[in-house]
């Protein structure tokens, strides 16, 4: 099995396209770098901060009281006031000026990049196989066709933690040469309902792995249509629209209907129960998106290798 990852990794970093996908996410952590570094450099600090944040606090009571506020954002806004009246009570102020740990948690966004970039692996990694012919090559070694295939599968989760670890590392030493390695320790983060205090780097590394879970769900989905239509460019195509679709897709129809909470877009974001986020259907558990996200798991995996095993090459 080592041997066939191994072999698949040899496959994947042979190819432009990967060296070119390691090279955009590192410029966009750059640049996002050199213009968070410009607008860090206007940012005044100021001693009023319990006064703003005070007057903040009243003005979103205000319209919370008012009403007509859909329930998702109604959650945000909770959240702010119960996050801005623990500071105010425990003297700890909200971050004017940016630290290595605040530039780390900016560049969480590039973690639906990678999805992106694991996806283009997953897509291509079964059905250029059948495209090139090269499949046959592969079938005819004295190897079971369900390693093989879960040879394929580690190789691109192993490819989508590898460039998660990159995006985490280079933003750490970017924004410690940026930003200087002081800053706050502590992270507030709202969980059922109370302000939590958490250590700020064990907050950002549970918080990419939980992000990794969306990389590997989207990448598994990626795969399984690869390996049932051997098509690439439709696994491509149909992976990125509900990438980039299905959540906000989702959270519409959760505003309207608890049943949206069974969606895979409704639980894949974990870090919805970490306070980085708010669950997008009230009353969904960590445990009830885990039992999620381990059924769709497997509906995809048996799909995937049931047709890999069953299907006729030379068809």
């Amino acid at each position: 099995m080592l041997n066939l990852i191994k072999n698949e990794w040899m496959k994947i970093f042979r190819r432009v396209g990967t060296w070119v996908m390691l090279g955009i996410l590192i410029l966009i952590i750059g640049v996002v770098g050199a213009f968070t570094k410009y607008e860090d450099s206007k940012v005044k600090e100021t001693d009023n901060w319990k006064q703003e944040l005070a007057m903040q606090v009243e003005g979103e009571k205000k319209a919370l009281s008012e009403g007509g506020i859909d329930r998702y954002n109604k959650g945000l806004m909770e959240e702010r006031v119960a996050i801005n009246e623990y500071r105010i009570e425990n003297d700890i102020a909200p971050k004017s000026k940016e630290t290595v740990w605040t530039f780390v948690e900016t560049n969480g966004f590039a973690v639906t990049l990678v999805g992106l970039f694991a996806i283009i692996v997953a897509a291509g990694i079964v059905a250029s196989e059948f495209s090139w012919g090269t499949i046959k090559l592969l079938l005819i070694r004295p190897i079971s066709r369900s390693k093989i295939l879960l040879s394929k599968y580690l190789t691109v989760i192993l490819y989508g933690v590898t460039m998660l670890a990159i995006l985490f590392a280079v933003s750490s030493l970017l924004g410690l040469i940026l930003f200087g390695g002081a800053g706050q320790s502590v992270h507030l983060a709202y969980i059922d309902g109370e302000v939590v205090e958490q250590n700020i780097v064990a907050y950002l590394i549970k918080t990419y792995l939980l992000l990794s879970i969306d990389v590997m769900m989207m990448a598994t989905m990626a795969f399984m249509i690869s390996t049932v239509f051997r098509s690439s460019s439709l696994a491509i195509g149909l992976s990125l629209f509900l990438l980039f679709m299905g959540a906000n897709a989702t959270q519409l129809l959760a505003m309207k209907f608890d049943w949206a909470k069974y969606s895979l877009f409704a639980n894949t974001n974990l870090t919805q129960y970490t306070g980085f986020s708010q669950p997008m259907v009230k009353g969904m558990t960590m445990g009830f998106s885990i039992t999620m996200l381990i059924i769709y798991f497997a509906i995809f995996q048996l799909l995937a290798f049931f047709v890999f095993r069953k299907r006729d090459v030379a068809a």
